[in-house]
């Protein structure tokens, strides 16, 4: 993967019609088999997505 640029899969554009965003951030995330499969066929859904603060943590 060196050399590689960002990829961005894909964004939660419906949360900023129905949000007031303070900040952003920018996250990666560990995926298992099935998961990395249904992205690849573009099937990806974030209507039910949410991060939470613990300790300061994200």
């Amino acid at each position: 993967m060196a050399g590689e640029g960002i990829k961005i899969i894909t964004r939660n554009r419906k949360a900023s019609h129905e949000y007031h965003l303070l900040d952003t951030y920018e996250a990666g995330l560990v995926l298992v088999g099935s998961e990395i499969k249904s992205i690849r066929a573009g099937h990806v859904n974030l209507q039910e997505a949410f991060v939470t603060d613990t300790n300061g943590e994200l």
